[in-house]
């Protein structure tokens, strides 16, 4: 298993690759488009969440990676490859960003 520190460090320095790298489309309206900006959001939100504890996960968002993982990903996998390049590229990263977010550890209850 990576050290807290190396697993902060990859989420830190994925994310702030991320976040830099301009959306897929300029435009919106195109709901496939909607579901890879509403997925990145959720996404969004957990890493913020772990990157606030020092790379760890609270149990409630621990949860939400769970039932995230028991759904699958292949309906973003198959609106990613039906949209081409960047949207594949873009929608990968994300996914690989789940899959680090995974491997953390988890907070304790208060």
């Amino acid at each position: 298993m990576i050290p807290e520190g190396d697993h902060y460090s990859r989420l830190r320095r994925l994310w702030d690759e991320h976040r830099v790298d301009a959306f897929p489309a300029a435009q919106t309206d195109d709901r496939r488009l909607q579901e890879v900006a509403l997925y990145e959001s959720w996404l969004g939100g957990l890493v913020e969440g772990a990157l606030a504890r020092g790379a760890r996960l609270s149990p409630a968002h621990r949860k939400m990676l769970d039932v995230r993982e028991a759904e699958g990903n292949q309906s973003l996998w198959s609106l990613a490859g039906e949209m081409g390049e960047p949207v594949r590229s873009y929608v990968a990263r994300l996914i690989a960003i789940q899959e680090l977010l995974t491997e953390l550890p988890i907070d304790a209850p208060p």
